[in-house]
């Protein structure tokens, strides 16, 4: 099976900008293409494991991955997915958060490798120093109003009690931004994200094509749910997170192995590499002999 026939088995596919077209770049050779973690917190948590896995599974297909710790949109905020204003981190926070998440996108990718080595970049560096006024000229221009209100994420915020402020609605363009900026000085040609970054990623791929005329794609997995109607990461003690001095790796085993039966085998497909017969012998293990909990250890 080839890596997107994989990657829609495993459910990893919400939607895809040009499915056809990307299947045909894939099929020419080797692309780059990147995810971007903001550092909200100085951990990740299991969610983001979608992400990082992710990469992964281009990178061991052959391709180039660019994990991008949001040093400059983690000072912004994304509104995704948000109800209301995230709270403003200082920059002393902002810098040691991102710190923290550059440590672990390491233990996920191989940065070393002969050929296709991981790239880990921050978007401060080339944010940063723009002005504000080229900032304006050069990349608003090219944002329509009525596209930038019509993304479901401003949308639902200007129709609720919170409302959205210019800061958050101006985040698109600056993760627009970076896919414009990793396409000229890397050639990144995919973005990838979760399904509330659909907004997002085509406003990337559209910015992209104006300024340079160039195909790039955009992929997002869909957001994890739980069969149980709660929320996917948090157990009663928190959120479950990647560093072991917030999440200990007994509590991070026993959150595994405390998965719901009927999702467990959604998530060996999600958050494993085992391949499509590896899974079937786990998913006739489950139903056959639920008790022994094989599935669940191997998860």
């Amino acid at each position: 099976m080839d890596l997107i026939d994989d990657l829609i088995w495993r459910g990893l596919l919400a939607d895809c900008t040009d499915l056809d077209g990307l299947r045909k770049r894939i099929a020419e050779g080797p692309l780059a293409l990147y995810c971007g973690f903001d550092p909200t917190g100085d951990s990740l948590h299991v969610g983001h494991l979608m992400g990082q896995l992710t990469l992964r599974r281009f990178q061991l297909a052959g391709h180039r991955p660019i994990p991008l710790a949001g040093g400059a949109t983690g000072m912004i905020g994304d509104p995704s997915g948000k109800s209301a204003e995230r709270n403003l981190l200082t920059r002393e926070q902002l810098a040691h958060n991102v710190q923290c998440i550059k440590a672990q996108l390491r233990r996920l990718l191989d940065f070393d490798c002969a050929g296709n080595p991981a790239v880990l970049v921050d978007n401060a560096d080339w944010t940063a120093p723009l002005s504000f006024l080229d900032f304006l000229r050069d990349v608003g221009k090219h944002f329509p109003l009525s596209a930038m209100l019509a993304k479901d994420s401003v949308r639902l915020r200007m129709g609720s009690d919170a409302g959205i402020s210019y800061t958050e609605f101006s985040y698109q363009l600056l993760q627009a931004y970076d896919f414009y900026h990793l396409r000229n000085a890397l050639g990144c040609e995919l973005q990838i994200g979760g399904s509330d970054q659909w907004g997002n990623i085509t406003a990337g791929c559209d910015f992209v094509r104006r300024k340079l005329g160039v195909p790039v794609w955009g992929w997002t997995f869909p957001l994890i749910t739980k069969a149980d109607g709660t929320k996917f990461g948090k157990t009663e003690s928190g959120a479950v997170w990647l560093d072991p001095a917030r999440t200990s790796p007994y509590r991070f085993f026993q959150f595994w192995l405390n998965t719901d039966d009927r999702d467990v085998v959604k998530y060996l497909k999600y958050f494993t590499f085992f391949d499509q017969q590896r899974v079937a012998e786990l998913e006739a293990s489950l139903a056959e002999h639920p008790e022994q909990h094989e599935a669940h250890r191997a998860l």
